[in-house]
């Protein structure tokens, strides 16, 4: 039976699918797209957590992107059609979502674009309504002169430091015409992570006690920061920047060993679900049996994990977690992918 009293609340790229559907459009649509993805991803840690430039959101990549996408030729249409191509799920993932669709109220809050996650969406059966993505349109007019121009700053992007990268896309990109499109484009990534978990529990008429939140990256760390103490942030598979901010870390290949946690905290609270996490990193056959865990969630989990259970641990040393979730996320999603930010 579903609970109203709780939610559960999830990143899509990482702890739903393998992908990162930026960095592969960029790969495809474009020439050198990997490189240039790259560069700007790395542009957009130093704004984000090092310089932490007022107005700047992690995430907001997806954003300067735009203009070079829509120079190469990327329409809505293409992007759907690629989208949905090339999307691959974590394993275990859809069993993971509809357990937590069948307990609570559940949510999807993702930097990606909407073409992605309408593709998803359609995939796994997941409600629409119930995702908070980055919303634009591509389909937008672009003359000769700006299509040269911007073909010519992708070059300059790649073999570009920071002081390039600062002129490009806050002086040079905004004087032009398809500048215009950066105004409209709100990336919900960082801050907007957390502003969309707070609308989601204000809808709900809930706080942040009856909140889980599971994310992996650095677009995480405001809506895990957001529950630290009192709901139950998660780091799946996490780079350092979310490892951070958690403090429960689930590194695993499998969705599915998160499957325990979405159970108790449909029913009990915070102190109970971190009660769990601790008992489980000393004895996880143990912790199984003693706590509460609905005995169809323990022995699918038991059967799926049996000759090697995932690490479920509070995040209480976050270097020596780091090595072991970052070569599990590599593994899992690849290294292009696994070592964005």
């Amino acid at each position: 039976m579903i609970t109203l009293n709780r939610v559960f609340v999830t990143d899509c790229e990482g702890p739903v699918s393998l992908n990162d559907n930026a960095f592969e459009a960029a790969a495809h649509f474009m020439p050198e797209g990997d490189r240039f993805f790259r560069k700007v991803s790395e542009f957009d840690d130093i704004l984000a957590d090092e310089i932490k430039r007022p107005g700047y959101n992690a995430g907001d990549t997806l954003k300067l992107i735009v203009p070079f996408l829509v120079a190469y030729g990327v329409t809505d249409e293409k992007l759907i059609e690629f989208s949905e191509e090339t999307l691959k799920l974590v394993p275990g993932a859809e069993e993971t979502l509809e357990l937590a669709m069948q307990l609570m109220p559940s949510y999807i809050i993702s930097t990606s674009y909407r073409h992605y996650i309408e593709a998803l969406c359609r995939r796994t059966g997941f409600p629409i309504e119930n995702t908070r993505h980055t919303t634009l349109t591509l389909n937008v007019p672009l003359g000769d002169d700006e299509r040269e121009m911007l073909m010519k700053l992708r070059e300059e992007v790649i073999d570009g430091d920071f002081q390039d990268l600062d002129e490009i896309f806050f002086r040079k990109i905004p004087e032009m015409r398809i500048g215009r499109l950066l105004d409209e484009v709100r990336t919900v990534g960082g801050d907007g992570k957390r502003v969309a978990l707070k609308g989601i529990l204000s809808e709900l008429g809930l706080t942040e006690k009856a909140a889980m939140y599971v994310g992996d990256s650095i677009t995480d760390v405001e809506p895990l920061r957001e529950l630290r103490g009192k709901g139950i942030p998660i780091s799946f598979n996490g780079n350092g920047y979310a490892l951070r901010e958690a403090e429960v870390a689930v590194i695993s290949r499998d969705a599915r060993a998160l499957l325990p946690l979405v159970d108790l905290h449909s029913r009990f609270g915070r102190d109970y679900v971190m009660e769990f996490v601790k008992a489980y990193s000393d004895d996880p056959e143990r912790a199984l049996e003693s706590f509460r865990v609905d005995f169809r969630v323990a022995e699918r989990f038991e059967n799926i994990f049996r000759d090697a259970y995932p690490t479920i641990t509070p995040v209480d040393d976050t270097d020596e977690l780091v090595e072991e979730s970052l070569a599990v996320r590599k593994r899992v999603r690849g290294e292009d992918v696994g070592s964005l930010g």
